[in-house]
């Protein structure tokens, strides 16, 4: 345990794309910055990100070695390790981590993000990031012409299985929910040529060298396909939020629950933003990116008012004292 750590400008929990350019913006505005991060962002297992003007298909672990350049290079610290218990108010909050560090800090921005918690398919984790991707507009083009398959694990495979037809013309949605499909959204798959597998997928397949080669059905066939798109259940990284008492609202979408949050990422809970998929869970990373420099430009906004309020109360004490 730190013995009575500095009190920081702002403490950022989470040192993805969000968090690293929140830091950015701050520490370009001199504000004494400390970045906490356990290092397993969310798109690790991508050897690609896509979508990110000037960036398109960098390595996603490479685009955060570089933010980490950068964002020391105007003396915010960054911390490796797990956040695991946030405390406080406004103008004095602490972050501890597992390992008993402590981090006192007058804001708090947190951008822990999400994880994926994929269907219990035998094959499915090793092809994941690789042969199997979640998202149409990550990964869609480089799939385009392909044999693609859809695998129905839930609300939001119907939603990819309309997408990925925009790249290409050969692509099945398998699985037993398929029986419940909407007529109307039946026809219009069938419509396009979208094939409908009722079938459970068994195992995904991988051939020696590690690539898709397809999925095992429980009728004992099997299907060939050069990717899979599959819809894990994504979970809130929201510990800290929660302990904060963060409050919470329905997105309308797959996500349910999520830290509920202002356009600029202010929480319920004054001096506690949010930004990157903690916020918005369909962000993606350039979206994530952008949060992060709006949640700062906030947060420095208010550090301002907060340092002019001090200032004020300041200079009222040493007049007071004067006419004492």
């Amino acid at each position: 345990m730190n013995a009575n750590p500095e009190l920081l400008d702002v403490i950022v929990v989470g040192g993805g794309s969000a968090g690293l350019n929140a830091a950015l913006v701050l520490a370009r505005a001199r504000r004494r910055v400390v970045v906490i991060d356990v290092g397993l962002p969310r798109n690790r297992f991508a050897a690609h990100m896509h979508g990110y003007l000037t960036r398109d298909g960098l390595s996603p672990l490479e685009l955060l070695e570089l933010g980490r350049a950068e964002v020391r290079g105007y003396g915010a610290e960054i911390v490796e390790g797990r956040a695991t218990d946030a405390r406080g108010t406004a103008g004095g909050f602490t972050v501890t981590l597992e390992d008993g560090r402590e981090y006192r800090g007058r804001r708090l921005l947190v951008a822990t993000g999400l994880r994926d918690e994929l269907p219990a398919i035998p094959g499915l984790a090793e092809q994941w990031g690789r042969g199997a991707v979640a998202c149409p507009y990550c990964d869609g083009w480089e799939a385009r012409d392909q044999r693609i398959g859809v695998l129905a694990v839930g609300p939001m495979s119907v939603h990819q299985a309309g997408l990925v037809r925009q790249w290409s013309n050969d692509v099945t949605l398998i699985g037993r929910q398929t029986g419940a499909l909407d007529p109307e959204v039946r026809a219009g798959f069938e419509a396009r040529g979208t094939r409908i597998r009722p079938q459970e997928v068994t195992a995904v397949l991988s051939d020696e060298a590690g690539g898709l080669l397809g999925v095992a059905l429980d009728d004992g066939t099997t299907l060939e396909f050069d990717r899979l798109f599959v819809s894990g259940r994504m979970v809130a990284n929201d510990e800290l939020l929660r302990q904060l008492g963060a409050a919470t609202a329905e997105t309308g979408g797959p996500a349910g629950a999520w830290t509920a949050a202002d356009p600029t990422g202010l929480t319920s809970v004054p001096g506690v933003w949010v930004a990157g998929n903690s916020a918005n869970a369909g962000a993606l990373v350039i979206v994530a990116a952008a949060s992060g420099a709006t949640a700062a430009t906030a947060i420095n906004a208010d550090l301002v008012a907060d340092d002019t309020r001090l200032a004020l109360a300041a200079v009222a004490t040493v007049a007071t004292v004067a006419t004492v």
